[in-house]
């Protein structure tokens, strides 16, 4: 593709900011113009018709040459501006982007399909990208500026936004966009696309239903939250559930759920609620299970403690490489509460707390998969005993750059099995026997 001509390229860059110019010109009209008292009686998209005529009467007053398209798009960009977040508008209505990276107000990336692409997505300055933030994260009552420059916040559909703003980042703001939608993967999806496989949901479902303690570990990326939210659906619909996040973005399906979300201090630092209060006032709530978004410190001590005090059944996501560095990562976190519990009695209760670790992978070329099943055995001395019952194995990577490989059973019978006869979860003997399941 050969670059185009100089004086070509200056006349769109001229063209594009006199478009910019006229989307302001209309949108400042439009503020002055409207009637907040009338805006304030009507909601939704009877609004959006109504400003979207206001719009339409300001475009005929200016003396431009649009074509249809142009005027089309310009209203659009006017009505997004007023009434959502600017131009993410575009970007968010792009179902096949799984993420948005905006590193200041003139670089914006997406990730398509486990590959990052720079987008033609511009903010007219950082103060526009401000303002956008503070549009999302005042919607879910927080905010960010220079005394609290870090938020962590969420769109309407349950996407995970994360903000950083100078004077910390110093090329202007930063936010990540984590897209879960308004349609979340199913369980037909995930096998789909290979993420793994029957026999391995079979078990997963039964350890459900037979109300074994779970972890899901996997780095950024991994899918966690999007697995959590798929083996939630496992949960029968007459349970009541408590969820415990700093940003709520699980979509459980069931009907008895109460979510529950931590709180950042405020001006004064005062008034901050962290995950381990949640936990503390989630044990009086009369739980049959509670569900952590995502264990990150002293929390995690409480978590395990309600696992092994009637909370069975309860789930969780942590940062791990592999289900052994789980098991370390615990160990860390507990040590965060500031109680300094000897190394086996803390490694007896991490045992005798968790029964099954899933392990999540973001493998090259940006496919996801379970790489482990693994279940924990018990004690032997000072040490954890796990063993993995099913495994992805990676052989290389396809022309594409994608990582291929095969999924495999261990041959391990599980010795929850007993647990989940009980619960009249059967599995075949087969599901468990030594071979190759499914190559990629």
């Amino acid at each position: 593709m050969k670059p185009l001509p100089t004086a070509q390229r200056s006349a769109e860059a001229a063209k594009a900011e006199e478009f910019d110019q006229l989307k302001r010109r209309i949108h400042n009209k439009l503020v002055d113009k409207l009637d907040l008292n009338r805006v304030g009686e009507l909601q939704g998209d009877v609004l959006r018709r109504e400003i979207r005529l206001v719009v339409e009467h300001l475009c005929d007053t200016e003396e431009t040459f649009l074509n249809r398209s142009e005027r089309e798009r310009l209203i659009e960009e006017v009505l997004d501006e007023t009434f959502g977040l600017g131009p993410l508008e575009l970007l968010l209505k792009d179902h096949t982007i799984s993420d948005i990276l905006i590193n200041g107000p003139k670089n914006i990336y997406v990730e398509r399909r486990g590959k990052l692409e720079k987008t033609p997505v511009e903010f007219r300055d950082n103060g526009h990208l401000l303002q956008i933030i503070d549009r999302i994260v005042s919607k879910v009552g927080r905010r960010v500026d220079e005394v609290c420059p870090m938020v962590d916040a969420r769109l309407p559909d349950g996407s995970r936004v994360n903000a950083i703003i100078p004077p910390l980042a110093l090329d202007g703001a930063a936010v990540s966009i984590r897209r879960f939608g308004t349609h979340p993967l199913k369980l037909e999806d995930l096998l789909n696309f290979k993420a793994f496989t029957p026999e391995m949901v079979m078990l997963l479902e039964g350890a459900i239903k037979a109300r074994l303690n779970m972890i899901i570990s996997g780095g950024t990326g991994s899918g966690k939250t999007t697995l959590l939210n798929t083996l939630s659906s496992f949960i029968p619909n007459d349970q009541r559930l408590v969820t415990i996040e700093d940003a709520a973005e699980l979509q459980l399906q069931q009907d008895h759920v109460v979510r529950l979300e931590t709180r950042p201090p405020n001006i004064e630092g005062k008034g901050a609620i962290s995950a381990t209060d949640l936990v503390k006032n989630a044990l009086r709530m009369r739980p049959e299970r509670i569900i952590i978004g995502e264990c990150r410190g002293p929390e995690t001590l409480d978590m395990l403690q309600a696992m092994n005090t009637g909370h069975d059944g309860s789930l969780t996501t942590l940062h791990a490489n592999t289900p052994r560095d789980a098991l370390a990562r615990l160990e860390t976190m507990i040590m965060m509460s500031g109680f300094e519990l000897p190394i086996k009695a803390m490694r007896q209760q991490i045992s005798s707390a968790v029964n099954l670790i899933i392990q999540a992978s973001r493998l090259q070329g940006g496919i996801r998969r379970v790489t482990h099943i693994t279940e924990v055995v018990g004690m032997e001395q000072d040490t954890i005993v796990m063993q993995d019952i099913y495994r992805y194995n990676q052989q290389g990577i396809d022309e594409t750059g994608r990582a291929r490989g095969h999924f495999e059973a261990t041959g391990v019978r599980p010795t929850c099995m007993s647990k989940l006869e009980s619960a009249g979860v059967r599995l075949p003997a087969s599901a468990f026997k030594q071979r190759v399941m499914l190559p990629d």
